[in-house]
């Protein structure tokens, strides 16, 4: 290695090191806001900077107190995994290798890992193997990347290349959603130019009427495309897929599935029955760095028909034009210029193995029990949902209490739970999203709600 870059990585090390020596200290919310880090760090460019490692050690003592320990075992705030050891020393490879993932004969090599690794998604989650999985940001573009095949593929279904000519003047291609879809289905939506999707009436876990989806599709015709989820962010509910699909498929529409934390259950045989049907949908969406605790920047998008998703996806330049015969990673993916983002992926389904993915999943689950039968047991408590996932959302008396609550585990600093709104009153939300939470760190979490609980 060039001697340049060893005193700065060995002391990037260092500095992560000792952040992450702290991973079962607590949540820990942030003891600095966002202008008085910008102060710590130094408002003013310097005609001239110091040393590399001393700005590695600047930046860690001015924005460690503006971070909240995300990483924590009894962090359930919002979905938000930690990442494994394998899949941080894997990203910080990425990181070092620096390559521009787009095109197949140029970097062969990280390619390789993640079309591994897509494979291997695939057989696990029990998807189309013909399917193509392209790596993007997160959910969101995930999602968005589902949602424009389908507009793009619906549109050519009826006579309309939306590539060549645009969407105006174009029929127009109804979106149908959930009543209780993520907000990321909704951007993703405005960024596809389908507009705000027509809702659907839920039941009270948040899952889609399928006699109100046939009933929705009914009153139009024309091109459709239908957003289904897997892992209602309140209740962990799933759509009754199989039946909605066929519903959406009778009608001619496209189907992609939100599985941004969900999707994952096909991979844990005692979960898997909350996917079934899943597969017969024509795209999904999920998250790695959520259920399956890689790095951020992880998003997979998946599609069942790759000529449909190439279609859509694919940029086209002289300078592009395939070396290979097959198609490349800039075929699958809005982005051209990215980093091998699905080389974490890769590294954790290879050090978990089906059976090492198959735990993870229950265990998050099942953590997601405790905690909801140990809340049942505090004063004032409700667990509002039916618990068969990863979520549990409760409230502790009226709304004005549960805020408190809330606030005072904030404050306390050992467990984390996001505030929400649900069926019209103020909840807490715990959602199990990290690999070391286990029935310890859940008894951890309770003990700390416990105490809040009864200091308000």
């Amino acid at each position: 290695m060039d001697y340049a870059f060893r005193p700065v990585l060995g002391e990037a090390a260092v500095l992560a090191g000792r952040w992450l020596d702290g991973v079962r200290d607590g949540t820990i919310p942030p003891t600095a806001d966002v202008e008085a880090v910008k102060d710590a760090l130094g408002r003013r460019l310097p005609e001239r900077g110091p040393a590399a490692t001393e700005v590695l050690r600047q930046l860690a003592a001015a924005v460690e107190p503006g971070l909240i320990r995300m990483h924590s075992p009894r962090f359930h705030g919002w979905v938000i995994g930690g990442a494994q050891p394998v899949a941080l020393g894997a990203d910080w490879l990425v990181a070092a290798w620096d390559q521009n993932t787009a095109l197949r004969a140029v970097t062969p090599g990280v390619i390789a890992a993640e079309e591994l690794a897509a494979e291997w998604m695939l057989d696990l989650l029990g998807l189309p193997s013909a399917a193509e999985v392209g790596y993007v940001t997160g959910a969101t573009v995930a999602n968005l990347v589902g949602l424009i095949c389908g507009r793009d593929e619906t549109l050519r279904r009826a006579g309309w290349d939306a590539r060549a000519d645009g969407l105006a003047g174009g029929p127009r291609v109804r979106l149908l959603v959930g009543a209780e879809r993520h907000g990321s289905i909704d951007s993703a939506a405005m960024l596809a130019g389908l507009g705000a999707g027509r809702p659907v009436a839920a039941d009270d876990q948040g899952r889609i009427r399928v006699d109100a989806l046939r009933e929705a599709l009914a009153e139009g015709d024309g091109p459709a495309v239908v957003c289904l989820q897997a892992g209602n962010v309140h209740s962990g509910a799933f759509d009754p897929l199989a039946d909605a699909i066929e519903v959406a498929h009778e009608a001619g529409a496209w189907v992609h599935v939100d599985g941004a934390f969900g999707l994952w259950a096909a991979a844990a045989p005692g979960l898997r029955h909350l996917t079934d049907g899943m597969a017969t949908a024509d795209s999904w969406a999920t998250d790695a760095h959520k259920t399956l605790n890689v790095p951020y920047d992880s998003g997979v998008a998946i599609v069942a028909h790759p000529e449909a998703l190439h279609a859509s996806m694919a940029q086209h330049a002289a300078y592009l034009a395939a070396m290979s015969g097959a198609s490349d990673p800039e075929d699958r993916v809005p982005e051209l210029s990215r980093r091998a983002r699905g080389v974490p992926v890769y590294a954790t389904l290879a050090q978990l193995g089906r059976e090492g993915v198959a735990d993870l999943v229950q265990g998050l689950a099942d953590a997601a029990t405790t905690i909801a039968e140990g809340l049942a047991t505090i004063p004032g408590a409700r667990v509002l949902n039916d618990v068969v996932y990863t979520q549990v959302c409760a409230a502790f008396g009226d709304d004005d209490r549960t805020r408190r609550v809330g606030e005072a585990l904030r404050q306390g600093g050992v467990a984390l739970a996001s505030p929400s709104e649900w069926h019209g009153r103020a909840v807490l939300r715990f959602s199990v999203s990290n690999w070391l939470t286990d029935r310890v760190e859940a008894g951890r979490t309770l003990d700390a709600v416990r105490e809040a609980a009864a200091s308000v």
